[in-house]
């Protein structure tokens, strides 16, 4: 036999050899990531939910996805274990330590404590000239029955 004809059908093993070893790689790296797991871990399951770890069983984990709400979940379904700083952030909103605040700090206040008075005065003008209320719907309306009644 030619070994030109032989070529595609051993690149097409080696292909199939590369990517097998690649996935058996993922799949032992998820196996050791979920046999770390322990007690008070933060995890995402692989639905996209965050929890923390209450209990580890042999193939299950008991998590609280709400505070008091517990409930039991293959070992599988855990997507990710997250480290501590991680899930704070995602879950709390709480930056880690020696993080910079410059680039995440809002451009607007959470609240109204930290508004001067003049920045207060500008802020319930913008509010009275935004308000819009039934009865400016009722006007402008109104309005808008009186120019069709005219184009008549």
């Amino acid at each position: 036999m030619n070994p030109v004809t032989l070529l595609p059908f051993i690149v097409l093993i080696g292909a199939m050899f590369l990517m097998t070893r690649s996935a058996k790689n993922k799949q032992r790296q998820a196996v050791q990531m979920r046999e770390q797991m322990q007690p008070g871990s933060g995890v995402r399951t692989i639905g996209g939910m965050y929890a923390t770890v209450k209990e580890v069983h042999d193939d299950t984990v008991l998590l609280e996805v709400a505070p008091g709400v517990h409930a039991f979940y293959a070992k599988n379904a855990v997507g990710a274990v997250l480290d501590d700083d991680e899930y704070n952030r995602i879950i709390h909103g709480i930056e880690p330590e020696g993080a910079d605040a410059d680039e995440e700090t809002p451009a607007v206040p959470d609240d109204a404590s930290s508004l001067t008075e003049g920045d207060a005065e500008q802020a319930q003008d913008e509010a009275k000239k935004t308000d819009l209320t039934k009865a400016d719907g009722d006007a402008a309306q109104s309005g808008k029955d009186k120019g069709d009644s005219e184009t008549k």
